[in-house]
Order: structure tokens, then C-alpha cells, then sequence
């Protein structure tokens, strides 16, 4: 897992290049998650990033 602070950036940092992204909102405007495609080479990768109920944010990464 990348680092938690900064996932994104630690992957581009590491060689990884945004593809596509997407983000859905609830009804009342609210992020509620991003899901990212990353690719190095023929490796893909998906990144999820969600908020917490409380604040921070869940962060989970898929290799494809």
C-alpha cells in the first residue's frame, strides 16, 4: 500500500501513470468515492479512495 497521506502522489513518484478516473457524489453534493486506473508498463492498478464518516479517508488499491 502506497502512503496514506498522499497515495496518489507516492504512485506517480514510483513510475505509475493516471489512465482515467471517475468520482460519484451522493444527492446532496458530498464526495463519496474516486476510483483512479493507473498503468506502468502493462501493469494496471485501481485506486480507491473514499472519505470516512468521521473524517480521513479509506484508501485501497487493486492490481488488474
Amino acid at each position: 500500500m502506497s502512503d496514506n497521506n498522499h497515495p496518489l502522489s507516492t504512485l506517480v513518484g514510483q513510475g505509475w501513470e493516471v489512465i482515467s478516473f471517475s468520482t460519484s457524489h451522493n444527492g446532496s453534493s458530498h464526495h463519496e468515492m474516486s476510483a483512479i486506473l493507473l498503468r506502468r508498463g502493462r501493469s494496471h492498478k485501481i485506486l480507491r479512495i473514499r472519505p470516512k464518516l468521521f473524517g480521513g479517508r479509506v484508501v485501497t488499491e487493486e492490481d488488474i
